[in-house]
């Protein structure tokens, strides 16, 4: 039990929710390259904002029941994620609207898919350093090296 609020304190569990946010994301985008030139596909994304804005929101509610506990983040119905009781996101994508539909009825727009990759793997990254910079920390506490 003493562990488990260890690791539900601060900011160990938004880290581990854009982590996971992330990794979900960065599936949905290597389908969407992968399929660049599959005639008729309409790549899906979703919206980091949507998603940061419910964690902002579940944050707000955690700081109103103190710092260590569960993040309830809420998603589903018309939002692009859904928490599953495990902790694990699914996305729930939709097509990208806007895109000029080229000869082959496919709507790609490769800038948009690099601009996408990048931003995703740099808020991955950070967030993993974060999560492993304080997990280090938390095993030089337990082990007394600080």
């Amino acid at each position: 039990m003493m562990l488990e609020g260890i690791s539900n304190d601060g900011a160990m569990p938004v880290l581990e929710a854009m982590v996971r946010f992330a990794g979900a994301r960065q599936r949905l985008i290597a389908h969407n390259v992968a399929n660049i030139d599959t005639p008729e596909f309409q790549p899906l994304d979703v919206s980091p904002r949507e998603f940061q804005k419910a964690l902002a929101a579940a944050v707000e509610r955690r700081r109103s029941g103190g710092r260590v506990g569960d993040l309830q983040i809420e998603g589903g119905g018309d939002a692009p994620f859904e928490k599953t009781p495990d902790g694990q996101i699914l996305l729930n994508p939709k097509p990208e609207p806007g895109n000029l539909l080229f000869h082959d009825r496919n709507n790609r727009d490769v800038e948009r898919l690099m601009q996408a990759n990048a931003e995703n793997v740099t808020v991955f990254r950070v967030a993993s350093d974060l999560l492993r910079s304080r997990t280090e920390l938390m095993r030089s506490a337990i082990a007394e090296r600080a």
